[in-house]
């Protein structure tokens, strides 16, 4: 039940930490199946390309991409590397090779709210664990480390995929905005999910319930889905 407001009674909302959260940082956020850095174009932007070039399918999207050769990438990443909203992070495997982005971004320290977003994952890294402890990683990082109390989750609504995988790390599902942007000369219904404070520690024990080792045969597959570590 909704508070009262304590002159005129009509319902108002729970109160609430209105400490500011922290932005985010160049820290480095290590995990049991690889790293989540800071992105930084000399160390990483070799390895990035040669996981992503020739795949125009992982840009449709994107609000930029494909891009042509790795000069355009490598100017690309430049830019990118020096933006504060997004704040963008390489996904590294353990070899040192970078083979995906991520992004915390529409940052609200006042009001406690970030998104995960501009995920740019290569095809050697998508359904691998190293995919969902990166996701582990930054929301631990926000929630934890930072102080966000909501934690967004955007794309296209034509994006079967990426609202799939919102679904399987724990996001809910909040509605549809229609016609909220323009990309790439083409209308945009964006779909938006969220992950609240009060719901991080149980999607926090889901995660390191399916990223245990214990959850993987010796062949590598899963033995419980994320889903069902809820």
């Amino acid at each position: 039940m909704p508070d009262a407001h304590p002159d005129t009674g009509q319902p108002i909302g729970f109160p609430v930490d209105s400490q500011p959260a922290k932005r985010p940082e160049a820290v480095t956020l290590m995990g049991r199946y690889g790293v989540v850095e800071r992105l930084d174009p000399s160390r990483h932007g070799a390895s990035l390309w040669e996981a992503v070039r020739g795949h125009d399918k992982i840009w449709t999207y994107m609000a930029y991409g494909p891009v042509a050769d790795e000069g355009a990438f490598s100017v690309w990443l430049a830019s990118r590397a020096q933006l504060t909203d997004p704040y963008y992070y390489a996904i590294v495997e353990p070899s040192g090779r970078a083979s995906g982005l991520a992004a915390l971004m529409a940052i609200r320290p006042d009001m406690r709210v970030i998104e995960v977003g501009n995920i740019l994952l290569s095809p050697s890294l998508q359904r691998t664990r190293l995919a969902t402890e990166a996701q582990y990683l930054l929301a631990l990082y926000a929630f934890e480390t930072l102080g966000y109390r909501r934690y967004e989750w955007k794309c296209d609504a034509l994006n079967a995929a990426s609202r799939r995988a919102a679904l399987r790390f724990g996001f809910s599902f909040e509605g549809i905005f229609r016609d909220h942007m323009i990309i790439k000369g083409r209308s945009r219904d964006t779909a938006w999910f969220a992950i609240l404070e009060t719901d991080w520690p149980a999607r926090r024990a889901a995660f390191e319930r399916w990223l245990a080792p214990e959850n993987f045969a010796a062949d590598g597959t899963q033995k419980a889905k994320l889903g069902e570590c809820r």
